[in-house]
């Protein structure tokens, strides 16, 4: 029973102290020119972002252009003359999926733009607060239930990397074989000349 408790208290201690899963980004864009943000993703996973300048003064609100972009080049995403928006969207394809900003060409300013840009993949990207209410769930259990989304979202990723190590050491066997096969091929041709050469 004592143990019971103490594993509580831990656990709840745990919870309180876990830091959050997703971050804003902050960008600063020169007048000209792009900036991209980029992240492998695998395929199946949702993505959710948003996007908004963050004017220097309140006298003007520059605006800028956005486009995502699949690891193939389809265009998930484009706008241009705004100062925010979102986008969401599941992959398709695994890869790098590139989010690039820039200036639009009306900015008559001349200075730098911030933008600020809150990107949220897998299970980050979940509205826990519909599945409470949805579920009537509160407390630990959603925090358990956060954390069960977690653990299944890291082992779907170390599947994936199993895989892909697989797929690896396939071809460095393969190259293995031939670099020793190649190496074999020149020592005879080596031998086969000197020979001749007597």
């Amino acid at each position: 029973m004592e143990k019971l408790t103490f594993s509580i208290i831990f656990l709840c201690f745990f919870l309180i102290n876990l830091p959050p899963s997703t971050f804003a980004i902050w960008l600063t864009l020169p007048t000209t020119g792009t900036k991209c943000v980029s992240e492998e993703i695998q395929n199946n996973v949702v993505v959710l972002a948003d996007y908004v300048v963050v004017p220097d003064d309140h006298t003007r609100s520059p605006t800028l252009a956005v486009k995502v972009t699949s690891p193939y080049g389809n265009n998930l995403h484009h706008k241009e003359n705004t100062t925010h928006g979102s986008f969401a969207f599941t992959t398709q394809e695994t890869g790098n999926y590139l989010a690039c900003f820039w200036v639009d060409g009306g900015n008559q300013g001349g200075h730098e733009v911030s933008v600020n840009l809150d990107w949220k993949i897998g299970i980050a990207a979940k509205d826990w607060d519909s599945v409470a209410k949805k579920e009537k769930i509160e407390g630990v259990e959603l925090e358990l239930r956060k954390l069960e989304g977690a653990v299944e979202a890291i082992h779907e990723n170390l599947l994936y990397l199993k895989g892909r190590e697989a797929e690896m050491r396939i071809v460095s066997e393969r190259t293995n074989g031939r670099v020793a096969w190649f190496s074999i091929m020149s020592l005879g041709i080596c031998i086969g000349v000197s020979a001749l050469q007597l």
